[in-house]
């Protein structure tokens, strides 16, 4: 019924289970229940049992029996969602606090140190608090494993938190759909031990391999960090967004408001598409899709990613 083995992984597992076996354990019940008694009634009550209909007066008492039972089974079963969901809803003072960002498709996770990841690092046996913050559309963290779920809504603050009970790594999806590669918007959870989490959390390794003498290499790098590569592809297959290969010093036809007019994609292209994602759209390709990156990239930032196109568009060469 549940993934075995995994009744620690997470402070909510127990609650979670118990909720949902009590109440299937009811349904279960009067599934057979009333299968039982309607079978009986067809043999019972069969028209050649009976061939004159009879008038059936009604009952007080089978009435008020029929409306206080299913009214205790309700408030039982509310009795123990209730008592799996609230716990969910108070998180530590003391919690590991992590911005959790999603956006169209993929997530990203901002520790207090300054360091990003695409993969949710956390040590176990730690309350972990999640600052959900959607970027574009409604999308929804969840984590199996954990049997928690909690949907990310632009504009609005809203939070997850848990325990984490067992090493290893666990599914993380988006569970509201949220446009073409929605499916592709999934993630994992590691959970360490604190010692290990603690040199991972403090090494700076990671960030001084990426500025490496690589052409591009930095760029590469802050475009996977912003999930760019969701919509925009650098092998030439076809997304939501152009390919970037090859794309860069190329001539491409584009909308401008009502009109369509022919630009060279050079750098002064690159940053304004970036800016102002709206103001000129490649022919072939809708509006709206995409969301300004003002507060996101520096122009610096954004240089790089120009030095990374260059290098799609010399490898055609």
């Amino acid at each position: 019924m549940f993934s075995k083995g995994l009744a620690d992984a997470s402070n909510f597992v127990k609650g979670v289970d118990t909720s949902f076996v009590v109440i299937l354990g009811i349904i279960m019940f009067f599934l057979v229940a009333i299968t039982v008694v309607m079978i009986y009634f067809v043999f019972r009550y069969r028209k050649s049992k009976h061939p004159k209909a009879e008038q059936i007066h009604g009952s007080v008492s089978l009435e008020i029996l029929w409306t206080v039972i299913p009214t205790a089974l309700v408030m039982v079963m509310f009795y123990y969602g209730w008592m799996g969901y609230k716990p969910m809803k108070e998180a530590p003072d003391d919690a590991f606090e992590i911005k959790t960002i999603g956006r169209m498709w993929n997530w990203q996770f901002e520790y207090e140190n300054g360091k990003t990841t695409d993969t949710l690092y956390v040590p176990i046996d730690r309350a972990i608090k999640l600052d959900l913050v959607a970027l574009d559309v409604l999308h929804s963290v969840y984590i199996p494993a954990f049997r928690l779920k909690q949907d990310v809504v632009p504009g609005q603050e809203h939070m997850m938190w848990f325990i984490p009970g067992r090493e290893g790594e666990f599914d993380l999806f988006c569970t509201e759909y949220c446009g073409l590669r929605h499916s592709y918007m999934q993630t994992s959870v590691i959970v360490m031990p604190q010692e290990k989490f603690d040199s991972w959390y403090i090494d700076t390794t990671q960030t001084v391999q990426l500025i490496s003498d690589k052409p591009g290499a930095l760029g590469l790098a802050i475009v996977k960090k912003n999930g760019c590569l969701a919509c925009h592809s650098i092998d030439g297959s076809k997304l939501v967004g152009p390919t970037w290969k090859g794309l860069f010093g190329s001539k491409e036809l584009v909308k401008t408001g009502k009109e369509k007019r022919e630009v060279v994609v050079d750098s002064a292209y690159v940053l304004n598409s970036i800016y102002n994602p709206n103001d000129d759209i490649v022919d072939g390709y809708q509006k709206g899709l995409m969301l300004s990156y003002k507060n996101e990239l520096t122009e610096e930032d954004i240089g790089e990613i120009i030095e990374f196109m260059k290098t799609l568009s010399e490898d055609q060469e």
